[in-house]
């Protein structure tokens, strides 16, 4: 298991890497601006495709890459491929590019739900293939990334995808058996998070905030909050006895959370979601 921090191989730098961007979509055009933004790819070494000519002209100005409707054309001399497409499109994509693609490049996919056994019998014997499902906070570079690796890819693969999800935030290594709870779990967490957060302003409003001051507070103690977990290593409850004086105003507030059943109801989403997630791969 690498641990986050890790130093890659020098075989793995990025910046000798040529990367094509498979679906240069909302995600795909995140990964590509981290990359470029932080020098670990240089605009000539990059390629991306999209679905239609005139996205593709926006995207090529937005990014700064070249940016084809052609996949195949794309994935030519790269040493990464980024498969960013949707989990129904997957098969159809790999079949395109397939006979492009040698052992000796790697082939990435964000898709939600499709195993790398099954990528693995589409594409050509020997290509090392990654699944990795990033968040969309990458976008301001707080991303979080489960990854795993196929029955191909070795270590230098799994540093190489690490160090290119590193780049948009942290990045864990797990079984693929765990890839459906990631994406439940930290892919669809956001959304849960804002939920929170929205509810935390509304609060601010109905106890005499102006709105934009709520928003502004709830949003920083949640972000605040979470910093602290992941800067102290401290088990969330411990966290929590810190903040919950006796008699004080605290334990009022999360005895009304316990009686709401915000705990179970939010373990029931992730569960749902994980759940989910397992039949995108078959999903129109």
């Amino acid at each position: 298991m690498i641990k986050p921090g890790t130093p890659p191989l020098e075989v793995t730098e990025l910046k000798a890497k040529r990367i094509a961007v498979i679906g240069a979509g909302k995600m795909g055009s995140i990964l590509l601006q981290a990359l470029l933004g932080k020098g670990l790819l240089v605009p000539d070494r990059a390629r991306a495709s999209v679905q239609h000519a005139d996205r593709a002209r926006s995207r090529a100005t937005q990014l700064g890459v070249t940016v084809t409707t052609n996949n195949v054309e794309a994935v030519h001399s790269a040493d990464i491929v980024l498969i960013c497409v949707k989990p129904t499109v997957v098969r159809q994509v790999l079949e395109e590019i397939g006979p492009q693609l040698t052992p000796k490049q790697l082939v990435i996919s964000i898709a939600a739900s499709v195993p790398t056994s099954y990528m693995e019998k589409i594409l050509p014997a020997s290509v090392p293939v990654i699944r990795a499902m990033p968040n969309t906070p990458c976008v301001v570079g707080c991303g979080m990334t489960g990854i795993c690796k196929g029955s191909v890819a070795d270590q230098n693969h799994l540093r190489l995808a690490h160090q290119l999800f590193e780049s948009v935030g942290r990045t864990v290594i797990v079984d693929e058996k765990q890839m459906d709870a990631v994406t439940g779990l930290s892919a669809s967490g956001p959304a849960f998070i804002y939920i929170i957060i929205e509810s935390l302003a509304e609060a601010g409003v109905k106890v005499g905030l102006a709105r934009d001051v709520a928003t502004l507070m709830a949003a920083q103690t949640v972000s605040g909050a979470a910093r602290v977990v992941l800067e102290t290593g401290d088990h969330p409850a411990l966290l929590k006895e810190e903040v919950t004086t006796p008699a004080g105003c605290t334990i009022d507030g999360i005895l009304e959370l316990e009686e709401g059943k915000l705990r179970v109801t939010l373990i029931k989403a992730v569960v749902k979601a994980a759940q989910r997630a397992k039949e995108l791969m078959f999903a129109e």
